[in-house]
């Protein structure tokens, strides 16, 4: 019998059934689709579609302050951070009036304009024939004063200007500079600059109770990439990288140190990925367990036959992953920090715990095709909505009735059954992430969302939009490093035009205090 002749015999019930079903396999592949054309566009360097619009759970769920729906308050007195400079208006008045004081009207102004200093260094032949030639004052490094190079990487890194506008707007100010010079100001002699902003990601990782990440597509050398964010409530890093795998996360992880290390902490990473039990026995029982370089430790691995293996899951990929997690327990890092992501495959490492809004997010985008399908996911979303509002009443004031109360109520919601197939299968698939939705229950301090990182990585995509991909590695290392160093100024109020001031030496600039150190501090 052919399925035709099924058709014809079914009832109008069936289907009804039986289209509503086909309909949520088209949306199915509808989405899948979606998926591999943002894809292919993000491959091509195309736009991919537009973003569906946020559910506004967060939003929604906040504890507003007493009192706060009435009258709007005002904005209050002005802080300056500069000398007010006097200045006595004279007005031209009748005989015989009477002085009353000074009216105090206050406006703010910028001096901008183009200074050339020509030092003339005294120079001095010694008895012993030596050349002695007065030293230049401190801060002056080349042929372009401190001033106009924190202008420079000011307006580029926390204004987000590009190079042919900033060479442009130099030029109107008055100032003789090419492109070329433009660039070597923004990378030339920026050691110290990246060396901190490595060393900050080494104080958040060796202190920080959590971490968000994420990523997004970023171009180098004509190549598509991917710039990483790691940070808090403290500190920001970025690092672009050719890769997102798990492999490259981990190498980020190890916060510049280039080592390898077998020890009990990789042993059990080793383990928990499948990794074969006589290859574990043979990286721990051998005498050699620190590994200086890459070349070294795949030498190593070459040695033991481990290379040799042609297994699932690759022995090689997943033994280096255990000693790059290895080093990083090695150097201190990541200690009981939880990582909170978006549930994106490359940072499910060590004590990870995932975003709520995502994970609300993909019941909001369901496509629904009847009445009962909408209320259905209206009905889920409104309990994961006062769930998560309870999640933060709980953070605020945890205890463990209220913990094995909310676990219990997490099987509930995510255990039910809709009737919508779609959402029945996403509900369960949410529920066997459970321990990692509801790693806040045993970690207050830990946040919900993954929020602070999207909001620090949109300026790199903003850099992405205007000024496309970087050319030199120098060049990408140094955008990565200031974009953190802005990014950890404004999270520890700090002004970033002061830290500039500070490390170029200017004078007046008040002294800032090493940025890893104060991310360190206890908060």
């Amino acid at each position: 019998m052919s399925p035709s002749d099924d058709l014809e015999k079914a009832s109008l019930s069936d289907l009804r059934t039986l289209v509503i079903s086909l309909l949520g396999e088209v949306a199915t592949l509808k989405q899948v689709v979606a998926e591999q054309r943002a894809e292919i566009a993000r491959l091509k360097g195309l736009k991919g579609p537009p973003s569906i619009r946020p559910s506004g759970m967060e939003q929604a769920t906040e504890t507003k302050p007493p009192g706060s729906g009435g009258r709007r308050r005002g904005r209050g007195s002005k802080r300056y951070g500069v000398t007010i400079e006097d200045r006595i208006l004279v007005a031209e008045v009748p005989a015989g009036s009477r002085f009353k004081g000074h009216e105090i009207y206050l406006i703010q102004d910028l001096v901008v304009r183009p200074v050339a200093i020509r030092f003339r260094r005294e120079r001095w032949l010694t008895p012993d024939g030596d050349t002695i030639v007065a030293p230049l004052p401190p801060g002056i490094d080349g042929h372009f004063g401190p001033e106009l190079r924190r202008f420079v990487l000011a307006q580029y890194h926390q204004g987000q200007v590009t190079i042919p506008r900033l060479v442009a707007l130099l030029a109107a100010i008055g100032i003789a500079v090419s492109k070329r010079q433009v660039v070597r100001l923004l990378i030339d002699g920026q050691d110290r600059f990246r060396a901190e902003a490595l060393d900050v990601l080494r104080a958040g990782l060796g202190s920080a109770a959590w971490v968000t990440v994420d990523d997004t597509g970023a171009r180098h050398q004509a190549q598509n990439g991917f710039c990483t964010q790691i940070g808090n409530d403290r500190f920001a890093w970025f690092a672009t990288t050719g890769s997102k795998s798990r492999l490259n996360f981990l190498e980020l992880l190890r916060a510049g140190h280039g080592d390898y290390v077998i020890n009990a902490a990789a042993l059990a990473y080793m383990k928990g990925r499948a990794l074969s039990g006589p290859v574990i026995h043979q990286l721990a029982q051998h005498e050699t367990v620190h590994f200086a370089d890459r070349a070294a430790w795949l030498a190593h691995l070459d040695r033991l036959g481990v290379t040799a293996l042609k297994v699932t899951p690759d022995p090689v990929l997943i033994a280096t992953e255990g000693a790059l997690w290895g080093s990083v327990k090695a150097h201190g890092l990541v200690n009981d920090t939880v990582i909170v992501s978006d549930d994106a495959g490359q940072f499910q490492v060590g004590h990870h715990a995932l975003c709520w809004i995502h994970a609300e997010r993909l019941v909001h985008k369901l496509d629904t095709f009847t009445d009962q399908h909408r209320a259905a996911q209206q009905r889920v979303r409104d309990l994961i909505w006062r769930f998560y509002r309870d999640l933060k009443a709980y953070q605020a004031n945890p205890s463990p009735q209220r913990r094995a109360a909310l676990r219990v109520r997490f099987d509930r919601i995510f255990k039910r059954q809709t009737g919508f197939v779609t959402l029945d299968r996403l509900l369960a698939r949410l529920h066997a992430n459970k321990a990692e939705l509801l790693a806040v229950l045993d970690r207050p301090e830990i946040p919900l969302h993954t929020n602070n990182s999207e909001n620090d990585i949109r300026s790199q995509v903003t850099r992405r939009k205007v000024s496309g991909g970087t050319r030199s590695d120098a060049g990408r290392d140094c955008r990565d490093a200031f974009l953190g160093l802005a990014k950890t100024c404004t999270k520890l109020r700090i002004s970033f035009w002061d830290y500039l001031g500070d490390r170029l030496n200017i004078a007046g600039s008040p002294p800032i205090t090493y940025l890893p150190e104060l991310v360190s501090l206890p908060p």
